[in-house]
């Protein structure tokens, strides 16, 4: 006899077949499950490249603020007539010098330089309208484009620098900002800048500038901070001078008495601290004038007491006492 003809196959069973052979391929494909909780590892490299990028950056702001607190102190201590570089400040102090710039203008400046970048995405994020977000866009668009005209503002205001004191420091960061927005895919679409000679000499001369701003600002508040610690002179603290030998002490508010049958002889008042290192205590007569008085360097020794007592302090913010 011959053999049956074939049935053909139930088309529920072939598709069901077929869904089972899809599964089966998808679980080979499919990676093996993690953990709950856990990540991938980072890789050495990656470690490294980490690390490098947080040193190199602490280095520069840590190079920027010692820079900084140079360009504070030099500026303080040269008002009253004092070189900084003789008073041997070492890294710590000069950053902490240099935390007087850390005023709240610097802060939000920073802190706009920071999200400005990221304005368009930070909008998205708070569900902004569209075209809002659009607009942002093309304003920093047309605002990267016009990068020659904040050179070119930079430039003039150099050319006017006598007129624009005390806000010189204005013109070097007009020119540092026009020489980075130049550097953006917002002000070269279709070019963007490339090699040593379109794009690491412009970057360079804006590090130029952005250091010349910290210097200016630096000084400009360290000769601000010294004018008011002399408007205020009588708050310091007082030092009055014993010695055994009459010195060469006068000036303005100093008072000079003699203590017979004593072993200090000399007794000097009327003076005030402005800063005491290594034994040396720089200090200046009450009605101390820059333009005109000196001052004074008291090294302690054998043949000098120096006693340091309070300053006058207010009275309810109105008198002194």
């Amino acid at each position: 006899m011959g053999a049956p003809p074939a049935v053909p196959d139930d088309p529920a069973a072939a598709a069901a077949r077929a869904r089972a052979r899809r599964r089966r391929q998808l679980r080979r494909a499919a990676p093996p499950p993690r953990a709950a909780g856990t990540d991938t590892p980072p890789k050495p490299g990656q470690r490294f490249e980490w690390a490098n990028t947080v040193l190199g950056a602490g280095s520069i702001v840590g190079g920027l603020m010692f820079y900084a607190g140079v360009m504070h102190s030099s500026a303080y201590f040269a008002y009253f007539h004092v070189r900084a570089s003789i008073l041997g400040f070492g890294f710590p102090q000069m950053i902490i010098w240099s935390l007087r710039l850390v005023t709240l203008p610097v802060l939000i400046g920073l802190a706009l330089l920071a999200v400005t970048p990221r304005l368009p995405e930070l909008l998205v994020s708070l569900r902004v309208p569209h075209r809002v977000t659009l607009g942002v866009r093309r304003a920093g668009r047309a605002v990267a484009r016009q990068y020659v005209l904040f050179v070119a503002a930079g430039v003039v205001l150099m050319l006017l620098w006598q007129h624009i004191q005390p806000y010189g420091w204005a013109a070097p960061l007009l020119v540092a900002t026009g020489l980075v927005l130049g550097q953006s895919d917002a002000a070269n679409p279709v070019r963007p800048p490339r090699g040593p000679w379109r794009k690491g000499f412009p970057i360079a001369a804006a590090a130029l500038f952005l250091v010349w701003v910290i210097a200016l600002v630096a000084g400009h508040l360290g000769t601000q901070d010294a004018r008011s610690t002399a408007a205020h002179l009588v708050r310091r603290p007082a030092v009055v001078v014993l010695s055994v030998e009459r010195l060469s002490l006068t000036g303005p508010g100093l008072m000079t008495e003699t203590l017979p049958g004593m072993h200090y002889r000399y007794r000097y008042t009327g003076l005030r601290l402005i800063l005491e290192r290594d034994r040396r205590y720089y200090v200046l007569p009450v009605g101390w004038r820059a333009r005109t008085d000196p001052a004074f360097v008291i090294e302690d020794d054998d043949t000098i007491l120096v006693q340091l007592m309070p300053g006058t302090r207010p009275r309810d913010g109105t008198g002194m006492q």
